[in-house]
């Protein structure tokens, strides 16, 4: 006795062209997601670039002195510990030490507090007594790295003139490339803004972000 054939059950080509259309519009959905969250990102880290150095012009022409740098810190703003480190730099008109200190009598480091006494930013003004880097008193940037202010140099393979830098640190290096191309010239070793390191670091040679090598996460100064 025979058995009839029974044919096998596909996708017609209108089904297999609906599925690819569908798919095509999920990936260019989950691509479009992506980019507006690292859009974002990179505004937030640019913005923190521009709240820093407003912070610091703010308290400077309210009190006539930097933040860190302020000798009549405790007069301007009640509470505020003066710097004595590094040594006979107080009121030089410059916020001396390392932007990343984790020294907590250096100018560098106690400018958070001067700023967030001053009711300027907010934070803890609460100065550590033997800072760490996990500390709630150091700020943090967009991106959960460090962010500081000094007026040491930051570049150890050129010069670049500036009385000021703002530093970031834990910094995407796509993200990097695309901040440079929002607040700068788009070249990561020159202009106002440039990487100085992969990592973080207090000063670095400078590096040419590339698509060859974004991979990672870096440290972007600023010129205030």
């Amino acid at each position: 006795m025979f058995r009839p054939i029974r044919r096998q059950a596909g996708f017609t080509m209108v089904e297999i062209a609906a599925v690819m259309v569908i798919g095509g519009l999920i990936y260019g959905s989950v691509l479009k997601n992506q980019e507006l969250v690292a859009s974002a990102t990179a505004k937030r880290l640019a913005n923190d670039f521009t709240t820093v150095t407003t912070a610091v012009r703010t308290y400077e022409g309210l009190y006539r002195s930097l933040p860190g740098d302020d000798r009549a810190a405790t007069d301007h703003v009640g509470g505020a510990m003066q710097a004595t480190t590094p040594a006979g730099s107080i009121g030089n008109a410059r916020i001396d030490g390392a932007w990343n200190s984790l020294t907590e009598t250096d100018e560098s480091y106690l400018v958070w507090q001067h700023l967030r006494l001053a009711r300027i930013v907010g934070g803890s003004t609460e100065v550590p007594a033997a800072p760490t880097e996990g500390d709630p008193y150091n700020p943090r940037n967009g991106a959960e790295g460090r962010i500081g202010v000094t007026s040491a140099p930051v570049l150890t393979s050129a010069s670049w003139p500036a009385a000021l830098f703002t530093c970031s640190s834990g910094v995407d290096g796509r993200l990097a490339r695309r901040i440079d191309r929002m607040l700068d010239d788009g070249d990561t070793r020159a202009g106002d803004l440039r990487v100085i390191c992969e990592g973080e670091c207090s000063s670095g040679p400078g590096v040419a972000l590339t698509l060859a090598n974004e991979a990672g996460t870096y440290t972007l100064c600023a010129a205030i």
